[in-house]
C-alpha cells in the first residue's frame, strides 16, 4: 500500500497530526489561562479582604486612640475646672472671713469707745452733782443709796427664795453682766437720787 491508499482508509497525515497537536495545545493554553485567571481572581479577592480587614482594624485602633485621648482631655479639663472652682471658693471664703473679722473688730472698738465715753460722762456728771450738792444733801443721798441697796438686797433675797433654779441661773448670768457696768449704774443711781433730793429741797424752800 502507498500513502494515498492509507489516506483513503482514514489514517491522518502528518500535517493533520500537527494541526491537531497545535489545536490541543491552544485549547490547553486557554484552559490554563482561564484557570490562572480564576485563581488570580480568588487571590485578588483574598488580598482585598485582607486589606479591608487591615484597614478596618487600623481605623478601629485609630478611633479607639482618639476616643481615649478625648476622654483623657475631658477628664483633665474637668479636674482643672474643679480645682479652679475649689480655689475660688477657698479664696472667697477667706475673703468673707477676713471682712467679718474686720467688721467685728470695728464694732468692738466702737462699743469700747462708746462705753468709755459713757463712763467718762457719767463720772463727770456724778462729780458735777457732787460738787454742786451741799454736804447735808450728800449725806442724805448716801443714806438714801444705802437704803436703796438694803431694800434691793432684801427684795433680791425674797425673790431668790421663791424663784425656780433655772430662773436663778438666768438671773445670775444677768447679774454678772450687770456687775461689769456696776460703776456706771451706781453713779447713775447716785445722780438720780441727788437730783431728786435737790429738787425736793428746792420745793420745800419755796
Amino acid at each position: 500500500m502507498n500513502d494515498e491508499s492509507q489516506n483513503k482508509m482514514g489514517s491522518p497525515t502528518p500535517e493533520e497530526l500537527r494541526q491537531q497537536v497545535e489545536r490541543t495545545r491552544d485549547e490547553l493554553g486557554q484552559t490554563v489561562e482561564a484557570l490562572a485567571g480564576k485563581a488570580d481572581v480568588k487571590a485578588q479577592a483574598k488580598e482585598k479582604t485582607a486589606a479591608a480587614k487591615k484597614q478596618a482594624a487600623e481605623k478601629t485602633a485609630e478611633l479607639k486612640e482618639q476616643a481615649a485621648e478625648k476622654t483623657a482631655a475631658a477628664k483633665e479639663q474637668a479636674a482643672e475646672k474643679a480645682t479652679a472652682v475649689k480655689e475660688q471658693a477657698a479664696e472667697k471664703s477667706a475673703e468673707l472671713k477676713e471682712q467679718a473679722a474686720e467688721k467685728t473688730a470695728a464694732v468692738k472698738e466702737q462699743a469700747a469707745a462708746a462705753t468709755a465715753q459713757i463712763r467718762e460722762k457719767t463720772a463727770q456728771a456724778a462729780q458735777a452733782v457732787k460738787d454742786r450738792t451741799p454736804e447735808p444733801v450728800q449725806e442724805k443721798t448716801a443714806q438714801a443709796a444705802t437704803q436703796v441697796r438694803e431694800s434691793a438686797a432684801r427684795a433680791g433675797q425674797f425673790a431668790v427664795d421663791r424663784t425656780p433654779d433655772p430662773l436663778l441661773e438666768k438671773a445670775d448670768r444677768i447679774a454678772k453682766a450687770a456687775r461689769a457696768n456696776r460703776t456706771q449704774l451706781l453713779a447713775g443711781g447716785a445722780v438720780l437720787v441727788a437730783f431728786l433730793l435737790i429738787r425736793r429741797g428746792r420745793g420745800r424752800d419755796k
